[in-house]
């Protein structure tokens, strides 16, 4: 599993997700956990964001198309 630091942006670009909805996820337990960096940055390792992603239930939209 790959260690890199992802930062905010890196984070809601793989993800999705606003500012917003990241902490509301992280503050209800179902996002994972940021690091600390320094007095005012943050970041999450990418091998957690990736098994966050990895989890998510498939979508059923294209179900009935073949």
């Amino acid at each position: 599993m790959n260690n890199k630091i992802l930062r905010f942006q890196e984070v809601t670009e793989l993800t999705g997700l606003s500012r917003s909805t990241i902490w509301r996820k992280e503050r209800l337990g179902v996002f994972p956990k940021r690091k600390q960096l320094g007095l005012n940055s943050v970041g999450w390792l990418e091998s957690d964001i990736q098994s966050w992603v990895e989890k998510l239930p498939c979508s059923n939209i294209y179900k009935g198309a073949a």
